[in-house]
C-alpha cells in the first residue's frame, strides 16, 4: 500500500487552476487610466480582456514528462522537461510572469494560473540547480 501512495503522485497529470488576478487588475487600472487618457486606458483594457479570455480557455498541465498547454482539452503545445535549461517566476511577492528556456527557444507566460501550484510543480518536475 505504501508503494502505491508514493508512485501515484508522480504518474498523475496536474492541471493548474486559473487565476484572474492579473487580468482583473489590468481592467481596473485601465478604467482609472481612461479618466486621464482614454487611448492608453483603452489599450490596457484590451490587454486585460485578452488575458481574461486566455485565462478562461488556456490550461497548463504538468505530466510526468512534459508541460502541456491545452485549450478545450486539446493539447496545443508540449514542452518536454528534458529540453528545459532554466525557469523562473518573476517578482515573487506578486508573481506576474513565468519564464522558461528550452534548448532552442525562450518562453514568457503571464501568471494567469495558480502561482503556488505552478511553483510546486516546477520544483517537482524541473528542479533548478543552486
Amino acid at each position: 500500500m505504501t508503494e502505491v501512495e508514493t508512485t501515484a503522485p508522480t504518474n498523475q497529470t496536474i492541471e493548474l487552476a486559473p487565476s484572474y488576478k492579473i487580468p482583473i487588475f489590468l481592467i481596473i487600472t485601465a478604467i482609472l487610466l481612461a479618466m486621464i487618457n482614454i487611448w492608453l486606458g483603452g489599450a490596457l483594457a484590451l490587454l486585460g480582456l485578452f488575458l481574461v479570455i486566455q485565462t478562461v480557455t488556456i490550461r497548463l498541465q504538468f505530466t510526468p514528462t512534459a508541460l502541456d498547454v491545452c485549450r478545450s482539452g486539446k493539447v496545443l503545445r508540449r514542452f518536454p522537461y528534458a529540453d528545459w535549461l532554466n525557469w523562473r517566476i518573476f517578482w515573487q511577492p506578486v508573481p506576474i510572469l513565468f519564464y522558461f528556456r528550452e534548448v532552442k527557444s525562450i518562453h514568457f507566460l503571464p501568471i494567469i494560473f495558480d502561482p503556488k501550484t505552478l511553483l510546486s510543480c516546477l520544483e517537482k518536475y524541473c528542479p533548478t540547480e543552486s
